[in-house]
């Protein structure tokens, strides 16, 4: 048998928790990670007490024909990312790696490509004090991301949208 490597581990297991997501388009799912501990986890998903898109049937920004990556205000969910964010002690993420695992509901449940955190998640990211994101790109292969990139290379002083 062959063991599993831990960065592929890591990302298996934020694929897991993006099951729990409740986006009709892609299904996210984020986990923190430091000193090999599992530190938090977060998945898509409408505000506690409020109504997820497969409840209600319909996405808003699909409605509109929203470009992937603008106009988040519109949506209902919280990403993966702010919500792993959410629910750890800042104490925890300094230093921390945060895996990311998207699947693509309207592509035969295909692995999202080119995924990346959005302008606000890597804002988050960045005050979090987490170091790396690992992306997956398909089963075995990902992309791995210093967030010192995210500082260096600031989207908002050109305008920039999407991803």
């Amino acid at each position: 048998m062959i063991r599993r490597d831990k960065i592929n581990y890591y990302l298996d297991l934020a694929e897991v928790v993006s099951q729990r997501g409740t986006c009709l388009r892609k299904q996210y799912g984020a986990v923190i990670v430091k000193n090999d501990e599992v530190v938090s986890t977060g998945y898509v998903g409408a505000p506690r007490g409020r109504d997820n898109c497969i409840d209600l049937g319909f996405c808003i920004r699909e409605q509109l024909n929203v470009p992937r990556g603008e106009r988040y205000e519109l949506c209902r969910s919280v990403h993966a990312e702010a919500n792993a964010i959410i629910s750890a002690a800042r104490e925890r993420m300094l230093g921390s790696s945060l895996y990311l695992a998207g699947i693509d509901l309207k592509d035969n449940n295909n692995y999202v490509q080119n995924a990346n955190p959005c302008s606000m998640c890597k804002r988050m990211i960045i005050n979090a004090g987490i170091d790396m994101v690992y992306i997956r790109d398909d089963k075995e292969n990902y992309r791995v991301i210093k967030v010192q990139e995210y500082i260096d290379n600031d989207e908002s002083l050109h305008g920039k949208m999407g991803y």
